[in-house]
């Protein structure tokens, strides 16, 4: 036989029957592993894969006690006791949140096809969340999550399906906010024509106030169901405000596509500074409802209407924040009528009239007692900065019509800028019948927490008969023009007042007229003041009127104060001293004519401004008494004699106090201007 026979004869068959045996052998030893395998397969063999995964996408320790994993197409995976620690070194008996059973539904061919994470379900049984706070700031809940990395193909979000929550509760506690409220969280089942929903009822203290919340959303499966809008009934009332939004989101990851209701009541929309994060004055009770929807970047509040106090409120309110910035606000709102009384606290004083509307506080009727009684002229309410900025606001605000029978105004027009806390009203303007009162107003803080004012004010063709109307005693024609400046420096209107420095000049032209009752007060022409008041004679013929009053450091000195009318010169001496609100002034009346029961000489005013006392100077007062004395010795005729004034003649004041007001206003010496920065 030759070599290459022997090469390719058959092997002999003990030889195939050893390598049958042997791989006979190894497939059963591997047979029997993999049944032993799945007889002693345990799950919690990957707890630490999945442990170190989970720790490493939220940045905070988690742990799991057993995991349980039913595969197939929709593979169920069910982990007990599923805990997140608080972050190292935070102080605390509780973790950030512990749940009984985590249970995931998740779509494998989902993911193997599309590389979509699509969980069809996610229950949560016993969920327990404590998100807690400290004075210094630190907190528990906020999640360091896992960075992307660099040029990786940003994944698409997953699907999230059903989310059942079975008995969950949630705590919160923030010192800083003065919060501390539990909630109740579950999800209800379909029922008849009831569709699934999360519920959620809260109750504690928020700002201090006791808070309790009512919430009831769609499920989380209609979260991406664009088919159906998300629907949202939330009710909250944080001490005595109430805010209700009620509607739905078609889109409510995005918050697009909103047709929600929100409205809001209570005493005072200061308070809902913790509710808005926008800073508001007092204001009387409240009542307003409108529209909220989404116009990227900014959240809207659109179409409302509503009362404040005795005035309606309506218009835009807009609002965006984006991160690391203060909220930047857009207000256009309009009044058709408005009581000035409703707009008391954007200087400080009480908002509205007591028990006009009810609903009042009890320290909003503290205050208005309080102010009742006051003699001050200006409120020494300080001006609350840190509120002031945390906001920008861009204000627009137009009243129709004011009602307010003690005021002359008729309309009102503001602009308002809020920039880091600086105010910039410009302008600030009061229509007066066919005239105005423009102001333009900065208010610009410092860094001694105190706030520097410089106020331009122009009155421009204010009617005297529109003035006289607001006092319900005397009439009046002519035409009033004029300007005031200060300059100041302060924490509230009281004492920017009390330290400033300006100028008031005010001209009375176009041969105006004035009730005689006016005059007639101003000189104690007795016989003629009644006379007047029954309106025997009822007008003086004005030849001039002229005010300027400068001011240094909260002094105003009346330079010039003049009623030049055909009948009598009221002239005015003295000053009002700003610091403590008080006045030591002098009025005398000249008749131009032979007057019976004029008492010549001056009349004083002195004490608090609001409510000075009023009494006859010495002259006054010794010829007043000389006709009593011979009203009873001699006869009634002999008793006028101490009281007969003989005209003092005119001369031209007029030409002189039109000269006075065109001169320019003169700013104060810049050494005092700024001497109280």
């Amino acid at each position: 036989m030759d070599q290459s026979a022997a090469r390719i004869a058959p092997q002999p068959p003990r030889r195939r029957h050893r390598v049958l045996r042997v791989l006979g052998t190894i497939s059963g030893v591997l047979l029997l592993g993999v049944v032993a395998l799945i007889l002693l397969w345990d799950w919690d063999w990957f707890i630490p894969i999945v442990q170190n995964q989970a720790s490493a996408a939220i940045g905070r320790r988690v742990t799991i006690s057993h995991l349980h994993v039913h595969l197939g197409r929709n593979t169920t995976v069910a982990a007990d006791n599923f805990v997140v620690a608080n972050p190292d070194g935070f102080v605390s008996t509780y973790p950030l949140a512990r749940i009984g059973r985590l249970t995931i539904v998740a779509s494998v061919m989902d993911y193997i096809s599309h590389r979509t994470i699509v969980l069809p379900s996610i229950a949560l049984d016993h969920p327990d969340i404590r998100a807690i706070a400290l004075p210094d700031g630190s907190n528990n809940f906020t999640l360091k999550l896992a960075p992307a990395k660099p040029g990786a193909k940003p994944s698409p979000p997953p699907q999230l399906g059903d989310l059942q929550i079975t008995d969950g509760r949630a705590y919160v506690v923030d010192p800083r906010f003065k919060t501390n409220f539990a909630a109740g969280i579950a999800t209800r089942p379909a029922s008849g024509t009831e569709p699934s929903a999360i519920v959620v009822n809260a109750k504690g203290t928020y700002a201090a106030q006791p808070v309790t919340a009512d919430f009831i959303g769609g499920a989380l499966l209609s979260l991406r169901d664009a088919r159906h809008p998300y629907p949202i009934d939330l009710h909250v009332a944080n001490g005595p405000t109430k805010a209700a939004l009620v509607g739905t989101v078609e889109n409510p990851l995005n918050f697009a596509g909103a047709r929600l209701k929100l409205s809001f009541s209570g005493p005072d929309m200061s308070q809902l500074y913790p509710l808005t994060g926008i800073p508001i004055p007092q204001t009387p009770p409240f009542s307003i409802a409108g529209n909220l929807d989404y116009a990227p970047p900014r959240i809207r509040f659109t179409n409302f209407e509503g009362r404040v106090g005795a005035s309606d409120l309506g218009g835009n309110i807009s609002g965006e924040r984006r991160a690391g910035t203060r909220p930047d606000v857009i207000m256009d709102l309009v009044s058709k009528r408005v009581d000035l009384a409703d707009l008391g606290g954007f200087i400080g004083t009480p908002a509205g009239k007591l028990n006009q509307t009810g609903g009042e506080t009890a320290q909003q009727k503290q205050q208005a007692a309080a102010a009742k009684t006051s003699k001050k002229l200006f409120p020494d309410t300080k001006i609350n900065l840190p509120k002031i900025r945390a906001a920008d606001i861009h204000l627009k605000y137009t009243a129709d019509h004011i009602e307010n029978k003690f005021t002359p105004f008729d309309k009102l027009h503001v602009t308002m800028d809020i920039v880091d806390g600086r105010i910039a009203l410009h302008p600030l303007d009061f229509v007066v019948g066919n005239g105005d009162i423009a102001s333009v107003i900065e208010l610009t803080p410092d860094p001694n927490d105190l706030v520097h004012a410089n106020a331009d004010v122009r009155f421009r063709h204010i009617e005297l008969a529109r003035l006289m109307q607001a006092t319900h005693a005397f009439q009046g024609n002519g035409i009033i023009g004029g300007q005031a400046r200060i300059d100041a420096n302060g924490n509230s209107l009281a004492s920017m007042m009390g330290q400033g420095n300006g100028e008031l000049k005010l001209l009375l032209t176009s041969a105006g007229d004035v009730s005689a009752l006016l005059v007639d007060i101003a000189g104690l022409e007795f016989g003629n003041a009644l006379l007047s008041a029954l309106g025997v004679p009822n007008r003086a013929k004005i030849d001039c009127a002229d005010l300027d009053l400068p001011m240094r450091q909260g002094i105003v000195d009346v330079k010039e104060m003049l009623l030049d009318t055909e009948e009598a010169r009221v002239t005015g001496r003295g000053t009002l001293d700003l610091r403590d609100q008080t006045m030591d002034m002098s009025l005398t009346t000249r008749s131009k004519h032979f007057s019976i029961g004029s008492l010549p000489g001056p009349i004083n005013l002195t004490g608090a401004i609001t409510s000075p006392s009023i009494r006859p100077g010495a002259e006054v007062a010794v010829r007043a008494g000389a006709a009593v004395g011979l009203g009873i010795v001699l006869t009634p005729l002999g008793a006028l004699l101490p009281t007969v004034q003989f005209g003092v003649g005119k001369d031209d004041a007029c030409p002189k106090a039109e000269a006075t007001e065109k001169q320019p206003l003169h700013a104060p010496p810049a050494s005092k201007r700024h001497a109280h920065k």
